[in-house]
Order: structure tokens, then C-alpha cells, then sequence
């Protein structure tokens, strides 16, 4: 599949291109929530890299204060829209759609990053 970021459409409010990930369950690591989401979103299987950042401003989600917590990671296998997605396909710093929620920001900070060491 090459080199991008995975990004998912939203079937549900607000509708747009997204991050894939959820809510962490009862008795649930960050880590499981994450692959567990992940793979749920985008057919993909998920191996987690490390842990890339917490964003937690009390505005980063209009239907409520959530708390993010930001993993890289690889995938293999080919996207397939699943749960609470509508698409799912693969972009680059260029091509970004617009974004829900603050992942203009997270996406930013990551380009940033790997700008950083490059």
C-alpha cells in the first residue's frame, strides 16, 4: 500500500475525515483501544509503534471534553470501511481533506515531527 496516513470519513456527526480511534473500553489498555479501533475503522491490521502525543484541550470536541491519546503505527492489509466509517483511504501532507475535531492539529504536529528528523 505504500507510505501515507489513514485517515476514515465519519458516518456520524460530525461528518468528515478523521483520525481512526474511539473510546477506550472498561478494562481496556490505551494500546488495545487503539489496535482494537483502529482495525475496526479500516479492516487493517494494526501494529502500534510508539506513543506519539496526549491532546486534551477542553474545545478539541464539540460534543464533549475527550481526552486523545496519539499512537504511530504500521498497517498491512487493504482498507476496508467498517463501524462508525463511511471510507477510509490513504493521504499525504498535501492532500489532506478537511478534518474533524482538532486533527488538522495532530496531523500538523506529526508533519512537523517527521520534518524534524528528516
Amino acid at each position: 500500500m505504500g507510505t501515507g496516513v489513514i485517515l476514515v470519513k465519519r458516518k456520524n456527526p460530525p461528518v468528515a475525515w478523521a483520525l481512526p480511534g474511539g473510546f477506550v473500553d472498561y478494562g481496556e489498555s490505551l494500546e488495545q483501544a487503539a489496535v482494537r479501533e483502529a482495525c475496526e475503522e479500516t479492516g487493517l491490521s494494526i501494529r502500534l509503534g510508539r506513543q506519539f502525543h496526549t491532546y486534551s484541550e477542553p474545545d478539541r470536541d464539540p460534543r464533549q471534553h475527550t481526552v486523545s491519546t496519539v499512537f504511530l503505527a504500521t498497517a498491512e492489509g487493504t482498507p476496508v470501511a467498517g463501524d462508525d466509517a463511511g471510507e477510509v483511504a490513504v493521504f499525504h501532507e498535501g492532500s489532506l481533506p478537511p478534518l474533524a475535531f482538532d486533527h488538522a492539529r495532530i496531523l500538523g504536529d506529526y508533519f512537523a515531527a517527521q520534518r524534524a528528523v528528516a
